[in-house]
């Protein structure tokens, strides 16, 4: 097999359409554009979503919902996942090299789900009332 010998499979590949060549094509003469009009000329269409001056269906409709900047770089981390992890202080690059968070977190939470057994200590994380008197209780502290 050579490469100038591949072709693709008969039918595959449909034959150009080739409009105003006459009244056999079925295009022929206004080369399926109609008479006249601004989409009948040369260059003459108008911008997406353009209705004639109606004002734009996405300019009639209210702005709906907003998207938070900082939710791909928080994380949410339960109790219950902070048990098996060992060491003294427990800070974010502690939980990303455990793969308790993803890498690209920047700002973490403990929520108050599930229970702890040990005490540990946490570093720059933030925690909910919940959680905080459950680690308190298992006789753990939280640093700023």
């Amino acid at each position: 097999m050579f490469l100038n010998s591949i072709a693709p499979l008969e039918g595959s590949r449909k034959k150009k359409r080739r409009v105003g060549r006459g009244i056999g094509s079925t295009l022929g003469k206004t080369s399926g554009k109609g008479h006249k009009g601004q989409k009948a000329r040369a260059g003459g269409f108008h911008k997406v979503g353009f209705e004639g001056g109606q004002m734009p269906l996405q300019r009639r409709l209210p702005k709906v919902g907003f998207r938070s900047r900082i939710k791909a770089f928080a994380a949410q981390v339960r109790l219950s996942e902070l048990n098996g992890l060992v060491g003294e202080k427990i800070d974010i690059s502690t939980l990303k090299a455990a793969n308790v968070i993803p890498v690209q977190a920047r700002f973490v939470k403990v929520i108050d789900s599930g229970s702890i057994a040990s005490p540990i200590v946490l570093v720059g994380i933030k925690v909910t009332k919940g959680a905080r008197s459950k680690i308190e209780a298992a006789g753990g502290t939280i640093e700023a």
